[in-house]
């Protein structure tokens, strides 16, 4: 037996704690900090997505976890000159393919990503490890480092950034067990494979699927097989943009996901890029700053003796109308569900938040009238017989 014991469980009191494999040698190698019970969580779950989406897609790609859900994943395409002023990029800096993919899955959901688990399908280089340094992030997980890299990430949280690499080579058993309440659990791994296979059945009278939205398809999908379950999943470009996890009900899934879409969206309104920040103001507080300024309770950022704190000078508020105005013309957005959509109102939500494209299991008694919604709005939808839970 193989083991490695941990500092504590879930919790400060729930101790000992120890990760370990029968009858084998760990595929993980600590190479610096001490990773805890929920960082290994964070590193074996987020490992899976970005191996299967990366073998799924042939393109690099990375994941940013909180909490054993994704905050946000993405593809390691290039990023647009918009893209590095909302990710806070500098505009010279040069920027490998998995740079680019971590730097889009963290900018997917920047609030929800501070204090991250970041992880990267391929390599970790100099350009990631360089944009890392300056993020709030408790440990990375990758199948290797370079030397300048590995020096980098070290210097992280006074030395104590965790640091595991993985054997890529790695396969799981095909069966996994779980125990609860001293009841041991046991069921097939997930093992079924994600591929563009699984889009062939389109339902709706549109059957207009571009290979962008397969591909955001695909991500989609992937994303939410990793995800706590009830969850869906808005996708553009590559790159998650609204993740709602964890949630009782499916209508409560994509409005969260659309809200975290419809954020992302504001991020690029002309008067967020334009907000004129303190020089010295860190990127968490620009960040939570952006978030108030977005949302309803703008007034508190802007009241005297708040805004001082923030700005250089007073903004302007940004009015409803003119977020409604913005998001109005947002369109092209991919959602996926890891079951199928019970009612119509789902898609309704989703449609306001700019998707096109929808894909979801079916098999609901209602799919006459999720289809029927769907088409009502010109919208192309997937049926994959395919439900995607995780728990």
């Amino acid at each position: 037996m193989d083991s490695l014991e941990l500092k504590y469980g879930c919790n400060p009191n729930q101790s000992p704690s120890r990760i370990f494999i029968e009858g084998g040698a760990l595929p993980i190698e600590v190479l610096n900090g001490r990773p805890g019970y929920i960082n290994f969580l964070d590193a074996l779950n987020s490992w899976q997505l970005v191996r299967e989406l990366r073998a799924a897609t042939k393109i690099p790609c990375a994941a940013s976890f909180k909490h054993v859900s994704p905050a946000g994943a993405a593809l390691g395409l290039p990023l647009s000159e918009t893209d590095k002023r909302v990710y806070f990029v500098d505009s010279g800096a040069p920027l490998s393919p998995i740079a680019c993919a971590y730097i889009r899955a963290r900018g997917a959901d920047r609030l929800c990503s501070y204090g991250d688990w970041a992880a990267l399908s391929d390599e970790c280089d100099e350009e990631t490890a360089l944009y890392l340094k300056n993020e709030v992030s408790d440990g990375i997980i990758a199948p290797g480092y370079s030397a300048k890299a590995l020096e980098i990430l070290k210097t992280k949280k006074n030395g104590n950034y965790s640091i595991i690499k993985i054997d890529q080579d790695y396969i799981p058993p095909k069966t996994e067990l779980k125990d609860v309440f001293g009841i041991t659990f046991q069921q097939e791994r997930n093992n079924l494979e994600i591929n563009k296979s699984l889009l062939e059945n389109i339902v709706t009278q549109n059957k207009n699927l571009p290979e962008s939205a397969k591909n955001d398809m695909i991500t989609a999908l992937i994303t939410l097989k990793y995800t706590q379950s009830n969850s869906v999943c808005f996708v553009l470009g590559g790159q998650t943009v609204g993740v709602g996890a964890g949630q009782q009900s499916r209508i409560h899934c994509t409005r969260l996901a659309g809200s975290k879409s419809d954020t992302f969206s504001l991020r690029r309104h002309p008067k967020v890029l334009d907000l004129p920040f303190l020089d010295n103001l860190r990127r968490p507080e620009r960040d939570n700053a952006i978030d108030i300024y977005i949302s309803d309770e703008c007034e508190d950022l802007l009241q005297n003796g708040q805004w001082q704190r923030i700005f250089k000078t007073l903004p302007t508020a940004l009015l409803a109308a003119e977020k409604r105005d913005w998001l109005s013309v947002q369109t092209g957005a991919t959602v996926g569900s890891d079951a199928f959509f019970p009612f119509g109102d789902n898609v309704e939500r989703a449609r306001k938040s700019g998707a096109l494209f929808i894909v979801q299991p079916g098999g609901s008694i209602r799919d006459d009238n999720v289809i029927e919604t769907a088409d009502k709005h010109g919208m192309t939808m997937c049926f994959t017989g395919l439900r995607l839970f995780h728990h």
